[in-house]
């Protein structure tokens, strides 16, 4: 048996032993558990009708406030473009799932599996980029207006499309290790720097109580968002270095769909963030100080 690997969604086809495999749909393979399916679907619909607006907006912000913007806004703002093209499929992959049996159409919903299989290489660059401004001062002073973001950004879009590509093709031996092996390391970096920067501002007060409100504050923001990316990302780096102890069908039909599906929800959390932190900046605009918290958190938080 010969099994093809698409990512977000799977759509599993037997070649030679069961020739009628090819003709069911994935709803239909995995129809002993629909509900895990259901539920994947009910989370890319979230992510389509909250995601596209969230991301809009903050696309929005990141360029009519460019004059006040953090060294991460280019980050923040190419995660954004990408979110926002991964939160156009539900309705494609609604129809691919249920109803389409044929694999011509899987080619344009794996080339979008593919680009959101990489946002964890922004996210890394947003956690790397905090972690040097409040653990390393002096070095991102002098590295703060170089052109080195923009060429990361270059980078991680050229990994990206070539990664999205090679997905697309969907006959690479063995490229479903490449996704495990990137979400491992992209999760360790994004742990690292966050653990980092916690422990550098609880280490900034003799005791939490005593701390600077404006590094509490951004204690508690780092904090959620450490907590996010646990829940978004820990299933994916959790379960799929031992799919190979699985059952095939369990896998393909309960655990991929339950790991996807709680990392592309964060299409969805990720914007609604970094839109509740600047509402509550602009509510605490009204006070004196908030220009001064707001230099200050913005490296700190999304």
């Amino acid at each position: 048996m010969e099994v093809f690997y698409i990512n977000s969604s799977v759509m599993f086809i037997q070649k030679g032993s069961n020739i009628t495999s090819q003709e069911q749909t994935v709803f239909e393979q995995c129809k002993h558990i629909p509900t895990i399916i259901l539920f994947y679907l009910g989370l890319q619909f979230v992510n389509m009708f909250l995601g596209i607006p969230g991301n809009v907006m903050v696309l929005w912000l990141l360029l009519r406030n460019k004059r006040d913007s953090s060294t991460s806004d280019i980050f923040i703002l190419h995660l954004a473009i990408l979110d926002t093209l991964f939160c156009l499929i539900p309705p494609l992959e609604l129809v691919n799932i249920v109803y389409v049996t044929t694999s011509s159409t899987w080619y344009v919903l794996r080339f979008f599996y593919g680009i959101k299989d990489s946002s964890p290489l922004f996210l890394s660059c947003i956690c790397v980029d905090r972690y040097i401004a409040v653990v390393h001062p002096l070095t991102f002073s002098a590295l703060r207006d170089r052109w080195h973001r923009a060429v990361c950004v270059a980078v991680v879009w050229l990994i990206t499309l070539a990664y999205a590509a090679a997905k697309c093709m969907g006959n690479i031996l063995n490229f479903a290790k490449t996704f495990t092996v990137m979400i491992l390391a992209t999760f360790a970096i994004m742990l690292f720097c966050n653990l980092s920067i916690l422990s550098a501002l609880r280490k900034s007060a003799p005791a939490r109580d005593e701390m600077h409100p404006v590094k509490k504050k951004a204690f508690r923001t780092v904090l959620l968002i450490l907590t996010i990316i646990v829940f978004n990302y820990l299933p994916p780096v959790a379960l799929f270095p031992f799919q190979e102890y699985f059952p095939q069908d369990v896998f393909l039909c309960y655990i991929h769909y339950i790991a996807f599906g709680f990392m592309d929800i964060s299409s969805s959390i990720q914007p609604m963030l970094y839109l509740c932190k600047d509402i509550s900046c602009s509510r605490s605009c009204c006070c004196k100080s908030c220009a001064d918290q707001q230099t200050n958190t913005d490296d700190v938080s999304l």
